[in-house]
């Protein structure tokens, strides 16, 4: 794939804590600190748009990826860069993506399933091991590998401010990001400067 547009939707997937959500918050803060117009969609937010009654099965989940691929692909019209976290766990939603999400990037995060049981804020592992719930992909049913991913971020060695530093740091060596900058400069720069400036211990 030639990743050679300006604008792009940056695809996070990974195993439930992961670090999808806070490695997307994290790069959010960091283009826009750069001048960059970027939006970041979460599929734990978009699956709220349903209701809590929406359930966890193959066809709910499309949904979820369906409408955040027609959200993504509005924003990038719209001029936006695009940054998404989602488990995109079941193939034909993957497969939906790559499809129909433009000027994709996917990001992989690989995490160990012990790691992921350790770091779980929301406490989903926690239920389904005692029984409470069944629908944690990577404990009640099989995480498959994604296959031939953009960009891949071990997050079990990686810190948080690594995970952000490496993923930007690909994305300007991957696709060309124009920084914005005021027109009267009478210049714009074609790659992001080196990061700098991540807040510690937040997400």
């Amino acid at each position: 794939m030639q990743l050679t547009k300006e604008k792009a939707i940056v695809w996070i997937m990974g195993p439930t804590s992961a670090g999808k959500t806070t490695l997307a918050k994290e790069a959010l803060h960091v283009l826009r600190k750069k001048g960059l117009g970027v939006i970041h969609y979460d599929g734990d937010e978009v699956r709220d748009f349903f209701g809590p009654d929406f359930g966890f099965n193959r066809e709910n989940r499309l949904i979820v990826v369906s409408t955040i691929v027609h959200l993504a692909n509005k924003s990038l019209d719209a001029g936006l860069n695009v940054i998404v976290s989602a488990l995109t766990a079941n193939s034909d939603a993957r497969n939906f993506v790559r499809k129909n999400a433009k000027n994709l990037i996917l990001v992989s995060l690989e995490c160990r399933i012990e790691t992921c049981i350790r770091r779980d804020r929301k406490g989903l592992y926690a239920q389904a091991l005692k029984g409470e719930i069944n629908t944690v992909v990577g404990l009640n049913s099989k995480y498959d590998a994604i296959e031939n991913p953009d960009i891949v971020i071990d997050t079990d060695r990686k810190s948080k401010e690594e995970s952000v530093g490496y993923l930007i740091e690909q994305l300007n060596s991957t696709l060309r990001l124009k920084q914005n900058v005021p027109e009267s400069s009478g210049r714009c720069n074609s790659t992001l400067p080196p990061v700098d400036g991540i807040p510690k211990g937040s997400g």
